[in-house]
């Protein structure tokens, strides 16, 4: 039985699990204020559900969802995550995040400064531009008349095709982003955020997004 590891066990963390769960895996979730408080997700979860550490849940999954704010995605361990598919659903909320420098002059990319963080992990980009409300009622079996679509990036093609079966097996239709440096078109204020779309809107969407200097 696999299982998903959960670095963060918010809105979007905690229905993944649900997901997760649901769908026959065991679920390992943590966050950054101790076990002892996911006590009641856990009972609400069941008996494949427990609460661990960060480290603990890096180390038990065999696929790691980081959904921390982003301000704290260097506290994310890397040794446990080490040969690891990380999947990243983090947006840069200046606001919450304070100013990060790489992000604001759109050098980098918010997946991509948690690839540098786990240099030894493949990073992929996934249920960002989707909310927790959405993840829960949304989702329709495979093959479903204008099944909503979510997009996913990264640089490491056998760790997509983990994720994007994840999408599929989570009720969406998964849309290949390309490299992580593309996972800003599904960032906040770009068309495809929080936003239903089938495939083909979803292609539309993502091709008409603009980099927040060209939104000025």
């Amino acid at each position: 039985m696999t299982t998903l590891g959960l670095i963060g066990s918010g809105n979007i963390g905690s229905a993944l699990a649900r997901l997760a769960v649901a769908n026959g895996y065991q679920v390992v979730l943590s966050n950054s204020r101790g076990p002892e408080t996911l006590q009641d997700l856990i009972t609400e979860l069941g008996p494949r559900a427990k609460a661990a550490t960060p480290a603990e849940a890096a180390a038990a999954g065999d696929l790691v969802v980081v959904t921390v704010p982003l301000k704290n995605y260097q506290q994310v361990p890397v040794e446990p995550l080490a040969g690891k598919v990380v999947i990243d659903t983090n947006n840069y909320y200046p606001e919450r995040d304070g100013q990060i420098a790489e992000l604001d002059s759109e050098e980098t990319t918010v997946s991509e400064l948690l690839q540098q963080h786990l240099p030894t992990s493949s990073v992929v980009k996934a249920f960002n531009n989707i909310s927790a409300p959405d993840l829960a009622t949304d989702g329709t079996p495979s093959g479903s008349e204008n099944r909503r679509a979510l997009p996913y990036a990264g640089d490491d093609q056998a760790a997509k095709a983990q994720v994007a079966e994840l999408i599929d097996l989570f009720g969406f239709e998964p849309v290949d982003l390309g490299p992580l440096s593309e996972g800003w078109r599904s960032q906040r204020d770009t068309p495809s955020y929080a936003k239903s779309f089938n495939v083909a809107e979803l292609k539309e969407a993502l091709a008409a997004a603009k980099r927040y200097s060209e939104m000025a």
